[in-house]
């Protein structure tokens, strides 16, 4: 294959995909899964670890050069340290990083990190234990002892990120912030999204981080950063200190213009926008025995898909997919 690019409509260059290994997850965060859901993707519908090195391998043969492993919960896929060694393997792919809630961490970390995992976004939503169960169902403490591990065997930048939900954990965004000023991590807040029945049901809980911006700023120092690989967040140091925190705003002020990424779930769909339902499937492509030259131009279509922006707040109900279904 061909070095190539892929630029959608707008002139957007595409460099990063969002790989998501699993639908399902260990935990029930109310603004991405309901309690009790049990309609997940069938285990014959997942792509096997060869179908998804060939998408990836397409991807960055067109110039994609990051990929974050998702989910879901990404480490509940069985034997995920094997699939991230077989991707670092593949040329043109310098950045492999993951997302994880963590519980799982603590026993692979290092198997991960052997692997070619460097980076590591974690969601802690809480640092209160109830609150924490309240939000996820799960244990805090095996949470933190997770991103523990991860920072001990070398996971560098480690991003914490937390959902702010009015009435839930908003007055606690200072303990968090202190946490990761301590251990060397940068927080990012991130606002809550219509995403499904869940994330629609929530939307009492939304809060716009321009407002929790200017508390902070009432206590701290903000000065503007770039971080490398940062993403969507808006990024601010505090003070003369080396702690940094991101502001993820999709709805107060949502970043759509600079959109480099396109999202790949476990079903063998492509999304082009987390905020649309604009897909393309290719695992009937796949399994029908498609051409790797084929296979290029099949993705050179997918991203002349890609809508402009979102629309979460001209349409909120529009999305009716779980959050968990299209990889975060």
């Amino acid at each position: 294959m061909n070095a190539q690019t892929l630029t959608d409509p707008f002139g957007r260059h595409i460099a990063y995909l969002r790989l998501s290994v699993t639908d399902r997850c260990d935990l029930r965060c109310g603004y991405c899964l309901p309690k009790g859901f049990k309609g997940f993707e069938e285990p014959e519908h997942w792509l096997t670890f060869d179908e998804i090195y060939r998408v990836v391998g397409a991807f960055t043969a067109l110039g994609v050069s990051r990929v974050r492993i998702t989910g879901g919960e990404p480490l509940v896929r069985r034997n995920l340290p094997e699939l991230a060694a077989g991707l670092s393997a593949l040329p043109g792919l310098d950045d492999l990083s993951i997302s994880s809630n963590c519980t799982r961490m603590e026993s692979l970390a290092e198997p991960l990190y052997r692997a070619g995992v460097r980076r590591l976004n974690v969601s802690l939503d809480s640092l209160r234990p109830e609150v924490f169960k309240q939000v996820t169902g799960g244990d805090l403490d095996k949470v933190l002892r997770g991103i523990a591990a991860a920072r001990a065997v070398g996971f560098v930048p480690i991003r914490v990120n937390t959902v702010v939900m009015r009435g839930v954990n908003d007055e606690e965004i200072e303990d968090i912030l202190g946490y990761c000023a301590d251990n060397g991590f940068t927080l990012r807040l991130i606002e809550t999204m219509p995403m499904g029945a869940t994330g629609q049901a929530a939307r009492d809980q939304y809060l716009d981080l321009q407002t929790v911006r200017r508390r902070l700023e009432r206590r701290f120092t903000l000065i503007p950063d770039i971080l490398p690989g940062g993403g969507p967040a808006r990024y601010f140091r505090l003070g003369a200190t080396d702690t940094r925190i991101g502001f993820i705003t999709p709805i107060s002020q949502h970043f759509c213009e600079t959109c480099n990424r396109v999202r790949f779930t476990v079903d063998g769909t492509l999304y082009l926008c987390l905020g649309q339902e604009s897909s393309y499937a290719l695992r009937p492509l796949l399994r029908d025995g498609i051409s790797d030259d084929a296979l290029l131009d099949h993705l050179k279509q997918a991203i002349a898909l890609k809508p402009e922006r979102h629309e979460f707040n001209e349409r909120p109900e529009k999305v009716i997919r779980f959050m968990s279904m299209t990889g975060g």
